[in-house]
């Protein structure tokens, strides 16, 4: 299989104003934002993307033109609607201070797995499109592209979450242990045997050791060898 890495968008005005934006239309990067989202196309550019895929939503969409702006050779940015934003249904464009009093505030922050948004979905639901969409896309690349190529889904923090618990074997009532900033970098390499998650909310840092390496040829899946005992000799080696 591939390797994806999970990109959340920029900072919002939503996002400093406590505001949960949902999939409410117009919500744009921020000055903030636009910054947060030239820094990961910078880290981004030495990784050539054999797919960039967006939410459909604008925040999410600026962050990937950002990043394909930076790519060479050039790649265009194709949109899922399994990657949008939770559909948080009356929670949307409410105060997240005003949201902590409510009783189901505590159900989305214990027991996630059985938390449904009024009028919206399900963070259970949220999860399934999620991982389904990402698992389907990322046999899609491997087989167009080779099992060594890497590829960009630029999405939402709730929805990374899911996926990196997903990826991690964790159930999603533990999802709220893992951290998702704007605009940080988190990568997921799928196999045959299990994922492997490579990063996770990323700020800094060379990112060049995800890049194919040249004059592999591409040809059948290689087999997984398993995680290495004792932790390996991290990226690059041949050992």
């Amino acid at each position: 299989m591939a390797t994806v890495i999970l990109l959340r968008h920029g900072r919002t005005s939503a996002n400093a104003s406590g505001t949960l934006a949902g999939r409410a239309p117009d919500v744009h990067l921020d000055e903030v934002g636009v910054t947060q989202a030239d820094r990961a196309a910078e880290r981004l550019a030495v990784v050539p993307l054999a797919e960039l895929v967006s939410s459909p939503l604008d925040r999410c969409r600026e962050t990937a033109k950002a990043v394909a702006g930076r790519q060479v050779p050039k790649v265009r940015v194709l949109t899922d609607k399994a990657l949008t934003e939770c559909d948080y249904g009356e929670w949307q464009g409410r105060k997240l201070r005003d949201l902590a009093r409510l009783a189901l505030w505590r159900t989305v922050q214990t027991n996630p797995s059985a938390a449904t948004f009024p009028g919206g979905e399900s963070l259970s639901q949220m999860q399934a499109r999620a991982v389904s969409a990402v698992r389907r896309r990322d046999a899609a690349v491997a087989a167009a592209h080779g099992a060594d190529a890497v590829w960009l889904a630029v999405s939402h923090g709730d929805l990374i979450k899911s996926l990196l618990a997903d990826a991690l074997g964790m159930h999603l009532d533990l999802f709220q242990r893992i951290q998702v900033d704007p605009a940080a970098i988190s990568v997921i390499r799928y196999t045959d045997a299990r994922p492997y998650v490579l990063a996770s909310n990323t700020h800094e840092g060379d990112l060049s050791w995800l890049a194919p390496k040249p004059g592999r040829k591409r040809g059948r899946r290689r087999a997984d060898p398993g995680a290495a005992v004792g932790g390996g000799a991290g990226p690059g080696s041949s050992a």
